[in-house]
């Protein structure tokens, strides 16, 4: 029965999150915001739900804080991995060659705040807490804030030149934006709806393997809550919107650590990373390196593969192996 309902929500996932991109897209051509920052912000945040309320429920209801640290760090592994994979989707140029720079900026940021977090698990008791919660949490929620309104302002700057030098070409002229908001919501409900079930259920198909919380955590559980980045990516990346993609996955990231802040909040029990495995700084450290990769790729912008994948992309994969493995040792 579990294989059959993560068959079930797996359907309405992948048929509800290839049309979220869709509308995404028209909402960032309707509103003039950009596709970078619509995915930074709209697909990022509904498509980290499932995170979300997988960590609240972790710490409030089950009381197992290693599961939802593990999801959230696991979930920024798995999204760099899901960026390498969509490589292999883009033909004949490598995605970083695709998409515009300005998604170094969400990446500095999102090795920001892994760096705070790796040092804060590194640190933890020797750190004081402001009653129970972390200084981290303390750090990292309004500097979500203010990556917020700086990735926002870069990208209406970006546009702005951009209009001034060629005349953009509109591809959603006939559907209005009221269409478009209603459809993207009415997907965004259906993609949370079925990812919240997938935790539990990666979690009951998990217990039969007799593995550690942390390894569960950053395996299973993050890759069941991981799939709606997965269908979206895609399906973005399929319909040319390679910004949206990118931006989905490195939003994402972000949006993940200021879920952390959250559950922070909820477990009351002291500073959630005092409360946690040790063995969680491997996943910080593996998405900071991941990411740090994305960034070079993206900077460097190669125009050519050699295989079917890029060097950047091959990196990804690379460390994703070399995660894992570490994390099965020291379960």
């Amino acid at each position: 029965m579990l294989w059959i309902a993560f068959a079930l929500c797996t359907a309405v996932i992948v048929y509800a999150g290839s049309r979220l991109a869709k509308y995404g897209d028209i909402i960032a051509e309707k509103t003039g915001l950009g596709r970078a920052w619509i995915g930074l912000v709209l697909m990022a945040a509904v498509t980290s739900l499932p995170e979300l309320i997988t960590g609240i429920s972790a710490v409030t209801f089950a009381g197992v804080p290693d599961i939802a640290v593990g999801d959230v760090l696991g979930s920024c592994v798995f999204n760099m991995l899901i960026l390498a994979f969509l490589d292999a989707l883009c033909r004949p140029m490598p995605l970083s060659a695709r998409a515009h720079q300005g998604n170094v900026l969400s990446a500095g940021f999102g090795i920001l705040f892994l760096s705070i977090i790796a040092g804060s698990l590194f640190l933890r008791m020797s750190v004081p807490p402001l009653g129970w919660v972390g200084l981290y949490t303390l750090l990292t929620l309004p500097l979500y804030c203010i990556a917020m309104r700086l990735i926002f302002f870069y990208e209406k700057r970006k546009i702005a030149a951009f209009l001034k030098e060629v005349a953009m070409e509109f591809k959603y002229k006939d559907i209005p934006i009221k269409t478009a908001v209603v459809n993207y919501l009415g997907n965004a409900i259906l993609v949370i709806v079925s990812a919240v079930f997938l935790p539990k259920i990666g979690e009951g198909l998990a217990e039969t393997t007799g593995l550690g919380q942390s390894f569960v955590g950053n395996i299973f559980i993050a890759l069941s809550t991981s799939l709606p980045e997965v269908v979206v990516s895609i399906a973005a990346v399929r319909m040319g919107a390679v910004d949206l993609a990118i931006g989905n996955l490195l939003g994402s990231n972000i949006f993940n650590i200021f879920i952390l802040g959250l559950d922070d909040i909820f477990f009351i029990r002291g500073p959630i990373l005092s409360n946690v495995n040790q063995n969680h700084i491997i996943s910080a450290l593996s998405a900071i390196a991941m990411t740090t990769i994305a960034v070079i790729g993206l900077t460097y912008r190669s125009e050519k593969k050699r295989l079917f994948i890029a060097w950047d992309s091959a990196g990804i994969i690379m460390v994703y192996v070399i995660t894992i493995l570490l994390l099965f040792l020291v379960r």
